[in-house]
This record gives structure tokens, C-alpha cells and sequence, in this order.
């Protein structure tokens, strides 16, 4: 992973939106405000749709020098240049996304809840692991669940661990106590009624407590 990349913040996951203009400003607004990394995901999304979006995010992205992540795709973040890719289960293997995306991109792995899971991804070529849900989520609400031990014992592997699944600024701060490096976060920040306060917030929970 490229080492100017910051590997501490709010890691903003796009919410499915069809009208690219207003997915756009929704995403600069949380990016003007302090968003760390972007991942660019649109589940019922057509293939055309998912492109024209991730290109448009790119230069967004790179004037405010935010890694763009492309959710399940490798070969669509290797063909508009983004900073990664992030791989869930079935989504393709780690080790072939790895060698067509070269050594300096960011590629993360969904663990869910299974420490083994993380060994062998980050074994096969993984920047990072993403561990979740913690708490109840809008987005996945029958989602396996991760507990703090999990985040504690995975400081072993050397790489960030990102954290998800119904996190909001109220319980994030024992998350980040217990090792995570990143607080990833849908509809926290998007469906909030300020979204710029709300990526705000997120922030503040990797601050010493006052």
C-alpha cells in the first residue's frame, strides 16, 4: 500500500445513488469536511452505471487526495486507476486481484467475524482487513457480528483494521480504543441531516478525550 496514504479516519462508503450529479456533491461535501478514504459501492447499479460513477469520483477524489476504493471490482479499479479495490468473500481472490493491481494499491478484505479469514488474506496479498458488523446495521441488518476482542487480536497482523456495521459517533470511541484504524461508515454520514457535521464527529473519535 502506497505509504502517503493516512491509515487512521473515517473511511465513507458511497450509498446507492442512480443520479451521478448528486452522488457527486453528496461525496464532496464529506470529503470537504475530512473523509479519510472513499469507497465507491452501488450494489443495483447497472456495469455502465458503476463506471460512469467511479470515473467521475476519481478526480474528485484525487483533488482532495482521498484514495478511491471500488467496491467487489478489482478489474473496474484497475481500469480507471483507482488507489484499490475491497474484495468481500465472493468477490475473487485476494492473491489474483493483488498481482493485477500491483503492490501499491489499496486492497481490503471483508472478514466479517473470523480472525482465520484475516490470517489468510492478508497472507495472500491484503492492505487491509475489515471486521463487522459491530452493531446493528440498516444496510446489512442479518450481518455476522464482530466483537472488540476480535479488533484487539488482529493488531498481530500488521495491517489496518477497519471496522463496520452500524457505527455511529456515540459508540465508535471503544472500537477505536480496541485497535481500529478506520471507522467505516454508510449511512452515518450520508443519511445524516448534516453530513459534513457528521464526518466531523467520526473525526473526533480518534482524539484524546479531553
Amino acid at each position: 500500500m502506497n505509504p502517503r496514504w493516512p491509515r487512521r479516519g473515517l473511511y465513507a462508503i458511497t450509498p446507492d445513488e442512480a443520479d451521478t450529479g448528486r452522488l457527486l456533491a453528496r461525496v464532496e461535501t464529506v470529503l470537504r469536511a475530512g473523509a479519510t478514504w472513499l469507497q465507491y459501492r452501488n450494489k443495483p447499479a447497472s456495469e455502465d452505471l458503476r463506471a460512469e460513477q467511479a470515473l467521475a469520483l476519481q478526480p474528485l477524489c484525487r483533488s482532495f487526495d482521498v484514495p478511491l476504493i471500488i467496491n467487489d471490482d478489482w478489474a473496474l479499479a484497475a481500469a480507471i486507476g483507482a488507489a484499490g479495490a475491497h474484495l468481500g468473500e465472493d468477490d475473487g481472490e485476494i492473491a489474483l486481484a493483488r498481482h493485477e493491481l500491483g503492490p501499491e494499491a489499496i486492497l481490503g478484505a471483508s472478514c466479517y467475524d473470523d480472525a482465520g479469514l484475516a490470517r489468510q488474506a492478508v497472507f495472500a496479498g491484503a492492505s487491509y482487513v475489515a471486521f463487522g458488523a459491530f452493531f446493528p446495521s440498516p444496510t446489512k441488518p442479518h450481518a455476522r457480528r464482530a466483537t472488540l476482542d476480535l479488533l484487539r487480536t488482529a493488531a498481530v497482523l500488521g495491517v489496518p483494521r477497519v471496522a463496520i456495521g452500524g457505527i455511529t459517533p456515540d459508540n465508535a470511541r471503544p472500537l477505536v480504543e480496541a485497535g481500529a484504524d478506520l471507522l467505516a461508515v454508510i449511512s452515518g454520514v450520508f443519511d445524516a441531516p448534516d453530513p459534513a457535521a457528521a464526518t466531523r464527529a467520526y473525526i473526533s473519535c480518534f482524539e484524546e478525550p479531553r
